[in-house]
C-alpha cells in the first residue's frame, strides 16, 4: 500500500468521524446530510480522489439521488429538487464564463493579445519578478471595473504567449494573474458581484432598522484603499514567496519550440539555438549577401530587419541574395560555438534575448520542423539552391538526413540534388509549413505545430464587439451573461471566430466544475445549513473585542464563498453581520462591507470561477491551490481587517 493511499484512508477516517460528530449536534436530519456531503466534497477536492470536475459532477448526481433515497435517509424530500438540479448549467456565472472565453479567443485571433504580450516582454524582460507585477497589476486594474473572470480570460492568451517566448512555465504566471484578478475586484464597488449587490442589501436592511441606526450606502471608490493594499499584498507575496509556493506543473506541455529543439538534438545531434545580432556601422559584414557568409560560418539567417521597416522573414522575402546593411538586425539559427565565432569575426553585437524578433520568431509562430521528399516530387534531382527553397517555400534548410547520416549547414547541403526519402530539417513559420502540407512535393512529418490562422483584418470588428460587451457590463442593468454573450455572438457573426473555434475556445472542464457545484451551494443555503453554521460560529465570539468579531465574520464569509456562490454567501451573511454589529455597538455598514470584501477571499480550492478557469491551462492540482492559496487566504483576512479599521475605524 502506497504512502498516498494510507494518507487518504487516514483522512477519510477523520472526515467520517467529523461527519458523525456533526450529525449528533445539528438540529435536524437535513442539515446533517448536507454537512456530510459538504465534508465529502472537501475530501474529494483536497485529496484528488478523482478529477475535480468528476468530483463535482458526482456530488451533483448524489444530491439528485437524495430525492429517491429520502425515506431511507430520514427525510421527507430530497435535499434539492430535481427540477433545479441542473440550474447551474444555465446560471449567470456559467454562461458568463463561456462568453468571456469566446471573447478572449476572438481578441487573440486578431493578433491583439500577441502584441500585448510582446509589449509586456519588452518592458518586463523574461524574469518572473518583473513579468509577474506587470501582468498581475494590469489584470487587477482591469478587474476593478469588469468581472474578474472576464479580466482573467482576457489575459489568458497573453500569458500563454509570454510563457512560450520567455521560457517561463505557465504555472508560474497564471496563478499570480488569477489571484490578482480576484483581488482587483475589491478595488471599486463595481469590481465584484458582492460589492455591486451590497448597497441594495444595505437599503433592504435599513427597512428593518430604526432611523438612528440606518446605514449609508457606499460610493464607487469607498473601498479603493482596502482593495489597493490587497492587490499590492498579492503582488509582493508572489514576488517574495513565488519561488516557494508556485508549482512547476509536470502536466504542463512545453512550448512547441522547446520540444522541437530537444527532439532534433536527440535524433539528429543538432545543438542549434536562436540568436539575435546587430550589425554595427564599422562591421566588415556590411555589403555582403547572406550567401557570402552562411556556408563558411555554418550559420543560417532566418530573419532580418534592415532599416526601420524592412522586415524579411518567410516566403518571398528571405533569400540568399539579401544584402546586409549597417545597423541591420539578424535572426540566426546556429550552434552556440559557430555563432560566437561569427560574431567575433565580423565584430557584431550579440543580444542576450530576442528583442526585434520576439514576436515573429515566437514558438507560437515559427520553429524547426521535418519534411520529407516523397517519390514523384518535382524537386527530385534539384538542389535547394536550384529552387530557391528559402525564398519560394519559406523553409530554411539547416540539416539533411540521408542514408542514416545527418549533414549540416556548412557541408554543402544546399548544393546536393534532392533524392526521394531525404528528410529535411528546416526552420520555418508555421503558416508556411501549413501551406507545405498541401504541396505534393513535400510530406510534412511535423504535425504538432500551431495551425493558427490569424485574422488581423478582423481587428476592428473584434474591438467593436468587445467594447459593446464592456459598455453593457459597466453602464446598463442587463445581466452579465447577456452582455458578454452579445459581444461573443457578435464576434462569431462578424467572422472574427468561426463557430467551431468558439466551441473549442471553451474549457468544458471548467464549465462542468462550476455548474455542478452550484446545486451544492443551493442545498447549503435552502436547508438552513449555512445559517446554522453562521450562528454557531458567531455565538462563540459574541463577547470578544469588536475586531475579533469582525475577523470571525470575515473568516465565516471566506468559508462560505468556498462552498457556495459569493453572491449567495453575501446575501446570507450581510443581515447576520448587520445584527451582530448593532448588538456589539459596532458600525453595521462596516460589518456589511467586511462580508462583501471577504467573499472575494477564494484562493484555497478551485471553486471560484477564475481559479477554475486557470486550473487546466496551468496544469494545477488542488494541492497547488491549497499551498499557495492557504497563505494568501490568511494574508487577505489580516490585511482586510487592518485596513478596514484604519480607513473606517
Amino acid at each position: 500500500m502506497s504512502r498516498q493511499t494510507i494518507i487518504r484512508l487516514i483522512a477519510a477516517a477523520i472526515f467520517l468521524l467529523l461527519a458523525w460528530y456533526l450529525a449528533s449536534v445539528v438540529p435536524n436530519a437535513q442539515i446533517a446530510w448536507v454537512s456530510a456531503i459538504l465534508l465529502l466534497t472537501i475530501y474529494l477536492f483536497s485529496f484528488e480522489i478523482v478529477e475535480v470536475d468528476v468530483a463535482a459532477i458526482s456530488i451533483m448526481v448524489l444530491l439528485g439521488l437524495t430525492g429517491l433515497l429520502a425515506p431511507l435517509m430520514g427525510l421527507e424530500q430530497g435535499l434539492i429538487s430535481n427540477n433545479h438540479l441542473f440550474d447551474g448549467f444555465s446560471s449567470n456565472a456559467v454562461i458568463s464564463i463561456i462568453a468571456v472565453m469566446i471573447l478572449g479567443a476572438g481578441l487573440d485571433k486578431t493578433g491583439i493579445m500577441s502584441k500585448v504580450a510582446a509589449f509586456i516582454l519588452q518592458v518586463g524582460g523574461t524574469t518572473e519578478k518583473r513579468i509577474i507585477p506587470i501582468i498581475s497589476g494590469t489584470v487587477a486594474f482591469i478587474s476593478s471595473f469588469m468581472q474578474n473572470v472576464g479580466a482573467a480570460a482576457l489575459f489568458l492568451p497573453v500569458v500563454s504567449r509570454i510563457s512560450a517566448r520567455s521560457g517561463l512555465s505557465m504555472s508560474r504566471l497564471l496563478m499570480p494573474m488569477g489571484f490578482c484578478a480576484i483581488l482587483g475586484g475589491t478595488m471599486t464597488m463595481v469590481g465584484s458581484s458582492p460589492l455591486i449587490l451590497l448597497n441594495d442589501l444595505i437599503l433592504t436592511s435599513n427597512q428593518a432598522l430604526p432611523v438612528d441606526q440606518q446605514m449609508k450606502t457606499w460610493s464607487l471608490f469607498s473601498v479603493t484603499p482596502v482593495g489597493v493594499v490587497l492587490v499590492i499584498t498579492g503582488i509582493l507575496y508572489f514576488i517574495l514567496a513565488g519561488q516557494f509556493v508556485l508549482p512547476v506543473s509536470k502536466q504542463e506541455k512545453g512550448a512547441v519550440g522547446e520540444n522541437a529543439m530537444s527532439y532534433f538534438k536527440r535524433v539528429y545531434g543538432l545543438d542549434y539555438a536562436l540568436f539575435e545580432v546587430v550589425v554595427p556601422p564599422e562591421s566588415p559584414l556590411i555589403g555582403k549577401m547572406l550567401d557570402d557568409v552562411e556556408h563558411d560560418e555554418k550559420i543560417r539567417v532566418i530573419a532580418a530587419l534592415r532599416g526601420t521597416d524592412d522586415l524579411r522573414i518567410g516566403p518571398g522575402s528571405m533569400a540568399r541574395d539579401v544584402g546586409i546593411e549597417a545597423n541591420s538586425v539578424l535572426g540566426i539559427l546556429a550552434s552556440p560555438d559557430h555563432l560566437i565565432l561569427f560574431v567575433e569575426h565580423y565584430g557584431l553585437v550579440l543580444r542576450k534575448n530576442l528583442e526585434t524578433f520576439a514576436e515573429v520568431l515566437a514558438t507560437t509562430k515559427a520553429g524547426i520542423a521535418e519534411v520529407v521528399i516523397p517519390p514523384g516530387s518535382s524537386l527530385i534531382g534539384k538542389s535547394a539552391r536550384d529552387v530557391w527553397m528559402r525564398k519560394v517555400y519559406g523553409i530554411a534548410m539547416v540539416a539533411l538526413h540521408r542514408g542514416g547520416e545527418t549533414l549540416r549547414e556548412g557541408e554543402g547541403i544546399r548544393d546536393m540534388p534532392l533524392q526521394a526519402g531525404d528528410t529535411l530539417v528546416v526552420q520555418t513559420t508555421w503558416i508556411a509549413l501549413a501551406r507545405l502540407e498541401k504541396d505534393r512535393d513535400f510530406v510534412v512529418v511535423t504535425t504538432e505545430f500551431p495551425h493558427e490562422e490569424l485574422r488581423p483584418h478582423k481587428v476592428l470588428a473584434a474591438i467593436v464587439f468587445f467594447a459593446i460587451a464592456l459598455f453593457l457590463v459597466l453602464f446598463t442593468d442587463i445581466k452579465l451573461s447577456v452582455a458578454l454573450l452579445t459581444g461573443a455572438i457578435g464576434m462569431v457573426i462578424s467572422g472574427v471566430l468561426k463557430i467551431e473555434e468558439a466551441y473549442q475556445a471553451v474549457s468544458w472542464k471548467t464549465v462542468f466544475l462550476l455548474a455542478s457545484l452550484i446545486p451544492l451551494g443551493l442545498a447549503v443555503e435552502t436547508t438552513g445549513t449555512a445559517k446554522w453554521i453562521a450562528e454557531q460560529t458567531l455565538s462563540v465570539v459574541g463577547d470578544m473585542p469588536i475586531w475579533v468579531i469582525q475577523t470571525a465574520v470575515a473568516i465565516l464569509a471566506t468559508f462560505f464563498t468556498l462552498v457556495m456562490s459569493n453572491v449567495g454567501a453575501t446575501v446570507l451573511l450581510v443581515p447576520l453581520a448587520v445584527n451582530i454589529a448593532i448588538g456589539v455597538g459596532a458600525s453595521p455598514a462596516v460589518f456589511a462591507l467586511t462580508v462583501a470584501i471577504a467573499t472575494s477571499n477564494s484562493f484555497l480550492i478551485p471553486t471560484h470561477q477564475v481559479n477554475a478557469l486557470i486550473m487546466g491551462p496551468g496544469g494545477y492540482r488542488v494541492p497547488d491551490f491549497m499551498k499557495a492559496g492557504g497563505i494568501m487566504t490568511v494574508l487577505f483576512i489580516i490585511v482586510t481587517i487592518i485596513m478596514m479599521n484604519i480607513v473606517f475605524g
